[in-house]
Protein backbone atom coordinates (compact mmCIF):
# COMPACT_ATOMS: atom_id res chain seq x y z
CA UNK A 1 0.00 0.00 0.00
CA UNK A 2 1.43 3.40 -0.97
CA UNK A 3 1.72 6.27 1.52
CA UNK A 4 -1.23 8.18 -0.01
CA UNK A 5 -3.32 4.99 0.22
CA UNK A 6 -2.37 4.52 3.88
CA UNK A 7 -3.06 8.21 4.58
CA UNK A 8 -6.53 7.93 3.07
CA UNK A 9 -7.25 4.45 4.43
CA UNK A 10 -10.16 3.89 6.78
CA UNK A 11 -7.77 2.46 9.40
CA UNK A 12 -5.53 5.53 9.50
CA UNK A 13 -8.48 7.93 9.41
CA UNK A 14 -10.06 6.10 12.38
CA UNK A 15 -6.80 6.55 14.29
CA UNK A 16 -6.75 10.26 13.45
CA UNK A 17 -10.40 10.68 14.44
CA UNK A 18 -9.85 8.91 17.76
CA UNK A 19 -6.69 10.89 18.52
CA UNK A 20 -8.11 14.20 17.32
CA UNK A 21 -5.41 15.10 14.79
CA UNK A 22 -2.64 13.68 12.61
CA UNK A 23 0.89 13.87 13.97
CA UNK A 24 4.22 11.99 13.70
CA UNK A 25 3.52 10.15 16.96
CA UNK A 26 0.22 8.82 15.64
CA UNK A 27 1.99 7.63 12.48
CA UNK A 28 4.63 5.88 14.61
CA UNK A 29 1.93 4.12 16.62
CA UNK A 30 0.16 3.13 13.41
CA UNK A 31 3.34 1.62 11.96
CA UNK A 32 4.25 -0.16 15.22
CA UNK A 33 0.78 -1.65 15.73
CA UNK A 34 0.53 -2.87 12.11
CA UNK A 35 3.99 -4.42 12.37
CA UNK A 36 3.19 -6.16 15.66
CA UNK A 37 -0.15 -7.50 14.42
CA UNK A 38 1.40 -8.77 11.18
CA UNK A 39 4.33 -10.38 13.00
CA UNK A 40 1.96 -12.25 15.33
CA UNK A 41 -0.48 -12.96 12.49
CA UNK A 42 -3.28 -11.57 14.68
CA UNK A 43 -6.33 -9.50 13.86
CA UNK A 44 -7.91 -6.69 15.86
CA UNK A 45 -9.23 -7.92 19.19
CA UNK A 46 -12.99 -7.96 19.56
CA UNK A 47 -12.61 -8.89 23.21
CA UNK A 48 -9.42 -9.89 25.07
CA UNK A 49 -7.81 -12.14 22.46
CA UNK A 50 -4.65 -10.05 22.46
CA UNK A 51 -2.95 -7.83 25.04
CA UNK A 52 -1.04 -4.63 24.26
CA UNK A 53 1.59 -3.13 26.55
CA UNK A 54 2.73 0.38 25.64
CA UNK A 55 5.70 2.12 27.23
CA UNK A 56 4.59 5.70 26.62
CA UNK A 57 1.43 7.72 27.13
CA UNK A 58 2.21 9.81 24.04
CA UNK A 59 0.27 10.02 20.77
CA UNK A 60 1.33 6.61 19.47
CA UNK A 61 -0.69 4.84 22.18
CA UNK A 62 -3.97 5.99 20.60
CA UNK A 63 -3.18 4.34 17.26
CA UNK A 64 -2.31 1.14 19.15
CA UNK A 65 -5.73 1.12 20.84
CA UNK A 66 -7.61 1.68 17.58
CA UNK A 67 -5.72 -0.88 15.49
CA UNK A 68 -5.32 -3.64 18.07
CA UNK A 69 -8.70 -3.29 19.75
CA UNK A 70 -6.91 -3.37 23.12
CA UNK A 71 -8.40 -0.80 25.50
CA UNK A 72 -8.30 0.21 29.16
CA UNK A 73 -11.97 -0.68 29.47
CA UNK A 74 -11.40 -4.28 28.38
CA UNK A 75 -8.35 -4.62 30.60
CA UNK A 76 -6.08 -5.69 27.75
CA UNK A 77 -4.30 -2.35 27.29
CA UNK A 78 -1.48 -1.87 29.77
CA UNK A 79 0.58 1.30 30.20
CA UNK A 80 4.11 1.30 31.60
CA UNK A 81 5.58 4.75 32.26
CA UNK A 82 8.98 4.15 30.65
CA UNK A 83 8.94 6.99 28.12
CA UNK A 84 9.82 4.67 25.23
CA UNK A 85 8.28 4.27 21.78
CA UNK A 86 7.78 0.56 22.33
CA UNK A 87 4.84 -1.83 22.05
CA UNK A 88 4.54 -5.42 23.23
CA UNK A 89 1.69 -7.43 21.76
CA UNK A 90 0.71 -10.79 23.27
CA UNK A 91 -1.61 -13.45 21.86
CA UNK A 92 -3.80 -15.34 24.32
CA UNK A 93 -4.51 -17.91 21.60
CA UNK A 94 -0.90 -18.90 20.89
CA UNK A 95 0.94 -17.56 23.96
CA UNK A 96 3.34 -15.81 21.58
CA UNK A 97 4.47 -12.24 22.03
CA UNK A 98 6.39 -9.61 20.12
CA UNK A 99 8.04 -6.37 21.26
CA UNK A 100 8.38 -3.60 18.69
CA UNK A 101 10.72 -0.79 19.76
CA UNK A 102 12.00 2.27 17.93
CA UNK A 103 15.54 2.07 16.60
CA UNK A 104 17.96 4.72 17.94
CA UNK A 105 18.08 7.64 15.51
CA UNK A 106 15.47 6.07 13.22
CA UNK A 107 13.36 9.22 13.17
CA UNK A 108 15.58 12.05 14.33
CA UNK A 109 13.94 15.28 15.54
CA UNK A 110 13.75 18.13 13.05
CA UNK A 111 15.14 21.29 14.68
CA UNK A 112 12.72 23.69 13.00
CA UNK A 113 9.72 21.49 13.76
CA UNK A 114 10.75 21.17 17.41
CA UNK A 115 11.42 24.92 17.78
CA UNK A 116 7.99 25.74 16.39
CA UNK A 117 6.36 23.13 18.65
CA UNK A 118 7.93 24.74 21.71
CA UNK A 119 6.76 28.21 20.62
CA UNK A 120 3.21 26.91 20.21
CA UNK A 121 3.26 25.12 23.56
CA UNK A 122 4.58 28.27 25.27
CA UNK A 123 1.95 30.49 23.61
CA UNK A 124 4.62 32.46 21.71
CA UNK A 125 3.77 31.37 18.16
CA UNK A 126 2.37 33.90 15.71
CA UNK A 127 0.16 33.07 12.74
CA UNK A 128 3.10 32.32 10.44
CA UNK A 129 4.76 30.08 13.03
CA UNK A 130 1.51 28.14 13.38
CA UNK A 131 1.13 27.78 9.61
CA UNK A 132 4.72 26.51 9.26
CA UNK A 133 4.30 24.13 12.17
CA UNK A 134 1.13 22.57 10.76
CA UNK A 135 2.79 22.06 7.38
CA UNK A 136 5.90 20.50 8.95
CA UNK A 137 3.76 18.38 11.30
CA UNK A 138 1.90 16.82 8.38
CA UNK A 139 5.09 16.46 6.34
CA UNK A 140 6.81 14.56 9.15
CA UNK A 141 3.69 12.46 9.77
CA UNK A 142 3.77 11.38 6.13
CA UNK A 143 7.53 10.74 6.33
CA UNK A 144 6.95 8.18 9.08
CA UNK A 145 4.41 6.34 6.94
CA UNK A 146 6.85 6.32 4.02
CA UNK A 147 9.56 4.57 6.03
CA UNK A 148 9.83 0.77 5.89
CA UNK A 149 8.80 -0.53 9.33
CA UNK A 150 12.07 -2.48 9.72
CA UNK A 151 14.01 0.81 9.38
CA UNK A 152 11.94 2.35 12.18
CA UNK A 153 11.66 -0.54 14.61
CA UNK A 154 13.43 -3.51 16.10
CA UNK A 155 11.22 -6.59 16.44
CA UNK A 156 11.89 -9.21 19.11
CA UNK A 157 9.94 -12.30 20.12
CA UNK A 158 9.08 -12.27 23.79
CA UNK A 159 7.58 -14.64 26.32
CA UNK A 160 5.75 -12.76 29.07
CA UNK A 161 3.22 -14.18 31.46
CA UNK A 162 -0.14 -13.04 30.22
CA UNK A 163 -2.04 -10.81 32.64
CA UNK A 164 -5.30 -12.10 34.06
CA UNK A 165 -8.45 -11.27 32.14
CA UNK A 166 -10.52 -8.31 33.29
CA UNK A 167 -12.26 -8.83 36.61
CA UNK A 168 -15.98 -8.14 36.84
CA UNK A 169 -17.42 -8.09 40.35
CA UNK A 170 -20.39 -6.44 42.11
CA UNK A 171 -19.51 -3.19 43.86
CA UNK A 172 -19.41 -2.65 47.62
CA UNK A 173 -19.58 0.71 49.40
CA UNK A 174 -16.48 2.41 50.75
CA UNK A 175 -16.79 2.73 54.54
CA UNK A 176 -15.68 6.37 54.36
CA UNK A 177 -17.24 7.99 51.27
CA UNK A 178 -19.96 5.41 50.60
CA UNK A 179 -19.21 5.28 46.87
CA UNK A 180 -19.62 1.90 45.10
CA UNK A 181 -16.19 0.32 44.64
CA UNK A 182 -14.79 -2.97 43.35
CA UNK A 183 -14.29 -5.06 46.50
CA UNK A 184 -10.85 -6.16 45.31
CA UNK A 185 -9.81 -2.47 45.33
CA UNK A 186 -10.98 -1.78 48.89
CA UNK A 187 -8.39 -1.72 51.69
CA UNK A 188 -9.10 -2.79 55.30
CA UNK A 189 -8.66 0.20 57.65
CA UNK A 190 -9.85 0.43 61.28
CA UNK A 191 -12.39 -2.35 60.86
CA UNK A 192 -13.85 -0.92 57.62
CA UNK A 193 -13.12 -1.23 53.94
CA UNK A 194 -11.78 2.01 52.41
CA UNK A 195 -11.42 2.93 48.75
CA UNK A 196 -8.03 4.00 47.47
CA UNK A 197 -9.32 7.49 46.79
CA UNK A 198 -10.12 8.01 50.46
CA UNK A 199 -6.79 6.49 51.47
CA UNK A 200 -5.03 9.19 49.48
Amino acid sequence: MTTPQVWESEEFQKCAEFHGHICPGLSLGFQAAKLALNTLAEKRAGDEEIVAIVETDACSADAVQVLTGCTFGKGNFIYKDYGKMALTLLSRKTGSGVRVSMRPGAFAPDDRHFTLLRKIMNGQADEEDTRQFRALHLERSRAVLEMPPDKLFTVESTQIELPAKAVIEPSAPCSRCGEPTMPSKLEPVDGGLICRGCLE
